[in-house]
Order: C-alpha cells, then structure tokens, then sequence
C-alpha cells in the first residue's frame, strides 16, 4: 500500500515538472507579430486598441487610466475616459492602419497607428490627450503651451497615477483610507 502511493506522488510530482518545463519554454519562446495589421478598431482605453485580433499599445504616448481624473476651475473631470472617447471618434467608421515596432512587457504590440492620413498617436498627444512617453513631444510642448486637453488644468502623468505617485499618492503610502 505505502508502495502504490510513493509511486503514485512520484508520478504526479513528474507530471508537474514536465508541465512546468513546458511552460517555461513556451513563455521563452517569441511572439511573432505581424509588421502590420489593419481594419476596424475597438477602443479600450486611451492608448491602447485592437485592430483584429491584435491587442495594440500606441507607442510614444501615455493617455490617463480609464478611471483617472484630471482638475481644471476647481474641479474633477474623467479625463481618462474622455481619453477613450477621443480615440474612439478619431476610429469610428475608419479602417485602422498601425505599423507594429514590438512588444511591451505585457505582451501587446506596440504601433504607431493611423486612420484616413491621420496620425493617431501624434494626433492624441498634440490635442492633449496623452502625454509624449518616448517620442511626441513637440507635440506636447504645442499642447501645453496652447492648455489643450488635460493641459487646461492640473493632472497626474499617467505613469505617476499608475504607481500612486500622483497628488493623492502620499496618502497611500501612510495607509489613508481613501
């Protein structure tokens, strides 16, 4: 009896480790993307979408988080989802072209997209609804300077409101509960 059972978690334990190794070895393996895709696009934040069935992350540009806020005449606005909006009417009804450069770390493809000549990427930014993260930034000095978009008041970087770095980040580092 106590045979059987030795062998039993000897060959359940084996089972793991093959399982395990494989995938290890499927996550070192690359994704291919394809250099570029294009068609309809279905918005999901700011800067990011799919064009078919690939995910794409606009590269060169930072738009707020869905759920981030921005201030301007003393008060709240969703910014991040006027970000969304903004990307979703530029796309509406349009084909979607985007020349893919990569993947981010979590797994998306980065590309510089476009739709009817205009440039989608530059063009959120120059508006105001990015920020230059890599590339872009004459467009975001114009935007600043003109207080387009999240430029007419106060705002987080996004990457500062991603890591809680952002106006009200001190209160989550002394554990405030709100």
């Amino acid at each position: 009896m106590t045979r059987t059972w030795v062998r039993r978690a000897s060959s359940f334990a084996s089972g793991l480790v093959i399982i395990a190794v494989l995938v290890l070895v499927a996550g070192l393996i690359p994704r291919e993307t394809p250099p570029q895709v294009s068609g309809p696009a279905r918005i999901i934040d700011g800067d990011s979408l799919y064009v078919g069935r690939v995910e794409v992350r606009l590269k060169g540009i930072d738009a707020p988080e869905y759920n981030q806020t921005c201030r301007a005449d003393g008060a709240s606005w969703p910014c991040g989802r006027q970000a969304r909006d903004v990307l979703r009417s530029l796309t509406k009804g349009r084909p979607v072209a985007c020349d893919l450069r990569g993947i981010d770390r979590y797994g998306r493809a980065l590309g510089e997209c476009r739709t009817g000549g205009v440039d989608i990427n530059e063009t959120l930014v120059r508006e105001g609804w990015a920020v230059a993260y890599g590339g872009y930034e004459v467009a975001e000095a114009r935007a600043a300077a003109e207080r387009k978009g999240m430029w007419r008041g106060d705002f987080d970087r996004p990457r500062d409101h991603r890591a809680g770095r952002g106006i009200y980040g001190w209160m989550v580092f002394f554990g405030w509960p709100w």
